[in-house]
């Protein structure tokens, strides 16, 4: 196949460039219309009872609070320019001030004239005390916006618009879950825009000193504008299927221009490689596409074979980012093969034009300083090996104590609105019912069933009181009719409100869904508990009890690709294992960094669990670009191993070859990770931060130590496969090799390498 894409490319250059441009244009066209289709949310279990009870709760309860409209004197709201305006003297600062209150109940009437908003209460609504605060100076209205995800933020922000704002000495500020969602995504187009305006202008500038040419810059930077535009594409395709998160559009532009890059990288310093060799272009692209073409399919195997996983992941949020991650896998591996070759046949060796000054030194093939470190590390590999090790496992210590969560308004900047909603209804609303935990019965239940199980609820630890259409309990006492109470009712079902002290999505709110679902059920009903703390147990079970299968997928695909790369069951074993340190420290940093708090003044965010999808995805992501790297190097190694190199020179002129273009392509795609480092939204600067730490501790630490000395402390062992297994490889494994001579292999050596080599493998190790 390799041999017939070379074949093509020289023959038909300019032809396979004109269809490449077609496809392109058309993918552009079909791509415009995916950020139409995607939507936000996905984080719950779709099969969890928190969702099953929501969907309940929506069916016939008229659905859950999901926006709320803060009510107060304009002196006030959080960052009011006259806050000395607001003190306990001034009798207009009270909610129930005409000029508050008239303000409130009209946004209340018209809530209740909206057919898309059910469930309107109000603090000026008879038994609205509890919508009160403490202080008496501040009101709610809340309600429910009805829709899917997408509909309910369209109409959330049409909602926010025409009744929130500052008028007449009035503040009226927006929260709830569905004004969170909206801040959330808006934040989310910004932060792109702004890493995308960091990370390619960057990303062009080092591809130019990288190569010395600007010419040859601009061709991996084409693979990855390439591979972004065809995953835009097929995400329109699969946002008019499926639900598809708003945030794989993040993971597509990182991933599709850093991979784009990486593979394209390979094939142009091969390229530059075998011209510098005295080969001419016919050959030197031939020898290319056979031995780096191969490399890149594999490569992009092993990365597919990690994001697979993530479709074994219930909540959408996650299996987005696995058609995400696929497709621009696939995408850039197809701009690899089909956009580069026919445009290195057509330049030949005009691709050095465009000289950058004072480059002359990237445009050596090899990387000297890399065969050197690999040989002063296998001269001593204990003594080098152990000090790294031993700071990876202190840079992932953290880890044994963190605790996960899901995302809410506080990944969110302090300045955004609906986040200090949130903040003030947890502070100054104790007895608020928008947080509360909510109990659906499957099945009709009496008045007197349903009081025995309400006063049994109420005295649980936490819980403030019990709503339920049989009345109002508090530490197992009737309080009287609950407000409300006939929209608590239903012929079929019945539908209870625990209000709770606790914090929203904190260790005791937790434990309390599980004490709620403990609690025997009415008699000849069972019960659905649904609120945003059930959802957050059901959501990190729902990823925790499928991470083991999703691990061994993961271990198990990428094992036997390897094995039919190298042949060998060992360097599958060696590649897993030193990924997996490299991962912990990587996750270890970022919980030292986002869960215990450390830093956050400096990158102005508030410290939380770490997000359970979030981290899930680094790891995947972070494990596929690792193995990505392993295959760029392990390549090479069993390419000079086939050609007849023995002992350790095949560790050391191996790395020298690729140690440069890993470093690189590592560089360059830690940028577009890094650049989201920049986001506003926590959980996405975490991952950003994460993967590109990731990276360079893999490409640094992993690849230019702990490999090499692997590789000596293993010899010869590092190749070892059974008879049978070897057989089988033999007949359905793929080689890397080049099929030249190890003469010829011999002669291409760089001078420097060689020069040291030799003494390496004099000594007869490996």
């Amino acid at each position: 196949m390799f041999t017939w894409i070379a074949d093509v490319a020289l023959r038909r250059a300019r032809l396979m460039l004109v269809l490449g441009a077609l496809t392109v244009v058309a993918m552009a066209a079909v791509g415009m219309g995916a950020f139409g289709k995607l939507q936000g949310g996905g984080f719950d279990d779709p099969n969890a009872a928190s969702t099953h009870a929501e969907s309940v709760i929506d069916e016939k309860f008229d659905g859950e609070t999901n926006l709320v409209f803060l009510v107060q004197a304009a002196g006030g709201a959080p960052g009011a320019s006259s806050p000395n305006s607001f003190n306990s003297s001034n009798t207009s600062n009270r909610a129930d001030a005409p000029t508050v209150a008239e303000r409130g109940r009209a946004i209340a009437a018209g809530l209740r004239g909206d057919p898309t908003v059910s469930q309107v209460r109000s603090s000026w609504d008879p038994g609205g005390a509890a919508l009160t605060s403490k202080d008496g100076r501040k009101a709610l209205v809340v309600a429910h916006v009805k829709g899917d995800d997408g509909e309910r933020g369209d109409r959330a922000d049409k909602l926010i618009s025409e009744y929130g704002g500052d008028s007449g000495g009035v503040s009226v500020q927006a929260g709830g879950a569905a004004a969170a969602s909206n801040d959330i995504t808006g934040q989310v187009g910004k932060d792109l825009a702004i890493a995308e305006a960091i990370a390619i202008p960057v990303t062009l500038i080092l591809l130019a000193l990288v190569f010395g040419s600007f010419v040859a810059a601009l061709l991996p930077l084409v693979v990855g504008l390439v591979a972004i535009v065809g995953t835009f594409a097929e995400l329109f395709v699969l946002g008019s299927l499926t639900d598809v998160s708003v945030f794989s559009i993040n993971l597509t532009t990182a991933l599709g221009l850093g991979l784009g890059i990486d593979y394209a990288l390979l094939l142009v310093s091969r390229f530059h490689e075998e011209l510098a060799a005295g080969s001419q272009v016919p050959q030197a692209l031939q020898r290319t596409v056979r031995t780096a073409g191969r490399t890149i399919v594999f490569s992009a195997a092993t990365v597919v074979a990690a994001l697979a996983a993530l479709l074994m992941f219930p909540p959408f949020f996650l299996r987005s980012f696995a058609y995400a991650g696929i497709g621009v896998v696939v995408m850039a591996v197809l701009s690899a093969l089909f956009v580069i070759p026919p445009l290195l046949a057509v330049l030949g060796h005009r691709v050095n034009k465009g000289r950058v000054p004072f480059t002359s030194a990237v445009h050596r093939a090899d990387a000297p300083v890399w065969g050197k470190l690999a040989a002063v590390v296998m001269r001593r590999p204990a003594w080098t090996a152990l000090p790294v090790l031993a700071v990876l496992l202190l840079a992932a210590s953290p880890l044994l104590g963190v605790s996960f969560g899901t995302a809410d308004e506080r990944v969110l900047p302090e300045s955004a609105q609906s986040r200090q909603v949130a903040t003030q209804m947890q502070r100054d609303f104790p007895e608020n019912d928008s947080d509360a935990l909510q109990v659906i019965t499957t099945a009709p239940v009496a008045d007197g069933p349903l009081r025995a199980y309400a006063q049994q609820l109420s005295q649980l630890d936490g819980v403030v009181r019990v709503d339920t259409s049989a009345g109002s309990y508090r530490a197992g006492a009737a309080q009287g009719p609950t407000p409300g109470a006939k929209a608590l009712a239903r012929p079929d079902a019945q539908r209870l409100v625990v209000v709770t002290t606790y914090e929203p999505k904190s260790d005791s709110a937790q434990s309390l869904v599980r004490e709620v679902r403990a609690v025997d059920a009415p008699s000849g009903s069972g019960v659905l508990v649904g609120g945003q703390d059930a959802q957050l147990v059901d959501s990190i079970h729902a990823i925790s009890s499928r991470l083991p299968m999703a691990g061994g997928l993961i271990v198990l695909t990428t094992f036997v690709l390897l094995f039919l790369f190298t042949g060998s069951v060992v360097q599958p074993l060696r590649a897993l294992a030193l990924n997996a340190i490299s991962l912990a420290a990587a996750l270890g940093v970022m919980a030292w960094i986002f869960a215990d708090g450390h830093a956050s003044s400096l990158l102005g965010f508030t410290a939380q669990p770490l997000d359970t999808s979030m981290a899930v995805l680094l790891l995947c992501v972070a494990f596929g670009l690792s193995m990505d790297y392993e295959v760029f190097v392990t390549s090479r190694m069993k390419e000079l191993r086939d050609a007849g190199v023995t002992g350790e020179r095949v560790v050391t002129e191996g790395l020298a070859r690729t140690g440069r273009i890993v470093t690189v392509a590592a560089g360059l795609l830690s940028v577009s990770f890094f650049a989201f480092g920049t986001s506003q939204i926590s959980f996405l600067m975490m991952f950003g931060l994460g993967s590109g730490l990731a990276i360079v501790i893999d490409a640094v630490l992993v690849r230019g130590v702990l490999v090499p000395a692997a590789m000596r402390l293993l010899g010869g062992a590092a190749w070892y496969a059974p008879t049978v297994l070897r057989r089988l490889h033999a007949r359905v494994g793929l080689s890397e090799s080049d099929p030249r001579t190890a003469t010829e292999t011999e002669t291409e050596a760089p001078t420097d390498d060689t020069a040291c080599a030799p003494r390496v493998g004099a000594r007869g190790r490996g």
